[in-house]
């Protein structure tokens, strides 16, 4: 068997579109050698590594948001979507709007791990120097900080102090990493980026404008990698008009992304 790396991107809520190609790999017997994520991404895969399939980290999702198709009796009934009001954890001040500490803390609850060294498959997370604008790679020692750093989205996640550092999003040096997957034979990766709605609000609100441009330098930093060092299989779902916040179109996010995970199953099948 070769060593499959597999690169899971950024991307906010659009990083829901990970879940369907982790489906595609259990469906075919493959264990990634090593996985490596950054932001949504870097969330993904922890949950993965750590020994969920790619079902049961989707009927996570679908009891822990609350989907604009359901109806007031069903949001009521998911329980771990009413711990959600617990999760703000509000930090109104210079660095950001939520601290994410009490996410963090449910989401490994669900999983049972704390350290790196705990993962039943190898992960390395991307995060951002914010001084010196490095990349720093994480995987070892503390889980919860790791992913936490990873998914400082500028303005919305507080930054993460570790090791004498300021962390933030990974997404501001490396958004979907396969360049740190060199020890792999075969890396495959799934950039979550997608596409803006071409209908949408023709001049953005000040959020979304600081958000958007965040996601066009990741898509530049991308493009540029792309020329440079592709990967041996870049597959990119076609999620479109999604908000990097817009959590509650989990479901539409999981149908945009069909299309690339039975591209990256027949891929696959050709290659191993």
């Amino acid at each position: 068997m070769k060593k499959i790396g597999l690169a899971l991107g950024g991307g906010g809520a659009k990083g829901l579109a990970h879940v369907p190609m982790l489906e595609i790999l259990d469906e075919l017997g493959v264990r990634p050698y090593r996985i490596a994520g950054t932001s949504i991404g870097a969330v993904v895969g922890a949950l993965y590594a750590s020994g969920l399939s790619g079902a049961r980290i989707r009927e996570g999702v679908r009891k822990m948001v609350v989907s604009r198709r359901d109806t007031l009796r069903e949001a009521l009934r998911k329980t771990d979507a009413l711990k959600w009001f617990g999760f703000l954890d509000l930090e109104f001040g210079r660095r950001g709007l939520l601290k994410g500490d009490k996410f963090i803390e449910f989401l490994y609850g669900k999983m049972g791990v704390r350290t790196f060294e705990e993962l039943k498959i190898p992960l390395r997370v991307v995060a951002t120097d914010f001084n010196t604008a490095e990349q720093v790679l994480l995987d070892s020692g503390s889980l919860p900080d790791a992913i936490k750093a990873s998914m400082g989205l500028p303005g919305v996640f507080t930054p993460v102090a570790r090791a004498g550092r300021v962390l933030i999003d990974g997404g501001g040096v490396n958004p979907v990493p396969w360049d740190v997957l060199d020890d792999c034979d075969f890396v495959v990766a799934v950039d979550v980026m997608g596409d803006l709605d071409p209908a949408g609000p023709p001049v953005p609100n000040l959020f979304r404008a600081v958000l958007g441009t965040f996601d066009i330098m990741q898509k530049s930093i991308i493009a540029e990698k792309l020329r440079r060092a592709p990967p041996d299989l870049y597959i990119r779902p076609a999620v479109r008009g999604v908000d990097i916040l817009d959590f509650r179109r989990a479901e539409d996010v999981f149908e945009m992304a069909a299309p690339a995970a039975q591209e990256l199953k027949q891929a696959l099948q050709r290659v191993l």
